[in-house]
């Protein structure tokens, strides 16, 4: 690769970025539109591409293609088997309940997803709790929880963490990550848990009443995908591309033998998995001239610690997508390697850890800030399940897991002296 990229190189990542955060957000009809989503990708992609064949980094290029190819086969893996999973029932909506949902979709995040878990558990938890009075803080708990930090434990769990599996990260390294997991998950079940028995107490004897009458066993569809998730997970460890051609096999094969009613009713369609193909491929490939920078750059930035990799990181994934903030501080890290040892996939351990919890869970903060909160969101005002706004549930997300951050950020401070 180059050493050098010159500094117009780097705008194509950052306006791509911007416009994954913002379009969605200011011109929704607009950006629904595939061609739209390919004009931008392009855009941001073409200049990038023909600069670096020309400079002779086309062995980077290809470097990247194959990581993008990794990761972009597990992702639609997970997408369609999991898609094939259905859960239905309502329960007693008591604390104990709405606790046993959260904990169990954080646990379920990490081997099917974020994205998985969500959509798996946020309809029961909707369902058993349409009765009640009191519940618009069950989904913004449920966003922290389940849709980001609960993913924390493997590559399969979030984006970002899959993108460091592809560019080397052992995938058993994440599974080290377990007391930031039970810190994150645990503070806020236990916050969930003080503030529903609260809720609880104040609901009318009329809506008790109607959710203990309209009561529903939990029932699964879809079981054979169930197998197939599990299959997933044992394929993630085999090597390159042995791995990529069981999981393509997998999601054909989920995809086959579904039944289309089941697809309807989890309103699974494959536009978000191309949304998905096309962004990343662009971030991919304008990714290489902001690595290769960054890298080059790392030792003379005032960034070494890992406490500010954390809050860095994290700032920018509670503002844009938690993906691209990985990626782009991963390389800095990387550049700061160098003389260091041991190092996992180029990176100092104390960076790495921080710059995956950090992306990982400040992804909560924003609506914007991971995909399934957008996904989750949606699902739930479908619902008629009420909603904060944008800035207030900024505000309760943050809230909720600064305890957490402050311990991680002492715990980063000691581990990286």
């Amino acid at each position: 690769m180059p050493a050098h990229f010159p500094p117009w190189t780097l705008a194509p990542f950052v306006l791509l970025v911007l416009a994954i955060a913002v379009l969605p957000v200011a011109s929704p009809r607009a950006w629904a539109r595939p061609a739209v989503q390919v004009g931008v990708a392009l855009a941001a992609a073409l200049p990038v591409v023909g600069h670096a064949l020309w400079a002779g980094a086309g062995n980077a290029l290809a470097h990247t293609a194959r990581e993008y190819g990794s990761f972009i086969v597990t992702i639609a893996a997970l997408y369609v088997v999991s898609g094939g999973v259905r859960l239905t029932g309502d329960l007693v909506a008591t604390p104990r309940t709405n606790v046993a949902f959260v904990a169990l979709g954080a646990l379920l995040a990490s081997l099917v997803g974020t994205t998985g878990a969500s959509v798996l558990l946020i309809r029961p938890l909707l369902a058993t709790n349409r009765q009640r009075e009191h519940k618009a803080h069950l989904v913004p708990f449920f966003l922290v929880a389940v849709a980001n930090a609960g993913g924390m434990l493997t590559p399969l769990g979030d984006p970002p963490l899959l993108i460091g599996y592809v560019q080397g990260v052992p995938f058993g390294w994440t599974l080290g990550l377990w007391p930031f997991w039970l810190l994150y998950v645990g503070v806020a079940v236990a916050l969930l848990w003080v503030v529903d028995a609260r809720a609880w107490a104040r609901e009318s004897a009329a809506a008790r009443e109607r959710d203990r009458a309209e009561r529903e066993p939990l029932a699964i569809a879809g079981r054979g995908n169930v197998v197939a998730l599990a299959a997933i997970v044992a394929a993630s460890l085999l090597p390159s591309p042995a791995r990529e051609g069981v999981l393509v096999a997998l999601a054909l094969v989920s995809w086959r033998v579904t039944p289309r009613a089941l697809h309807a009713a989890n309103e699974l369609t494959l536009g978000p998995l191309v949304e998905v193909a096309v962004l990343f491929a662009a971030l991919f490939a304008t990714l290489v001239p902001v690595g290769a920078t960054l890298a080059r750059a790392a030792p003379t930035l005032p960034l070494h610690h890992a406490w500010q990799f954390f809050w860095s990181v994290g700032s920018l994934s509670a503002v844009l997508d938690n993906a691209p903030a990985y990626a782009a501080f991963a390389a800095l890290a990387r550049g700061l390697g160098a003389g260091h040892a041991p190092l996992v996939a180029g990176v100092r351990e104390p960076l790495l850890i921080a710059i995956s919890v950090g992306s990982v869970v400040m992804g909560a903060t924003t609506y914007i800030g991971n995909a399934p909160n957008l996904i989750v969101k949606a699902i739930a005002e479908r619902a008629r399940h009420p909603m904060p706004s944008f800035a207030r549930y900024a505000l309760f997300a943050f809230a909720v897991m600064l305890p957490a951050h402050l311990v991680t950020t002492l715990a980063l401070v000691l581990m990286d002296r």
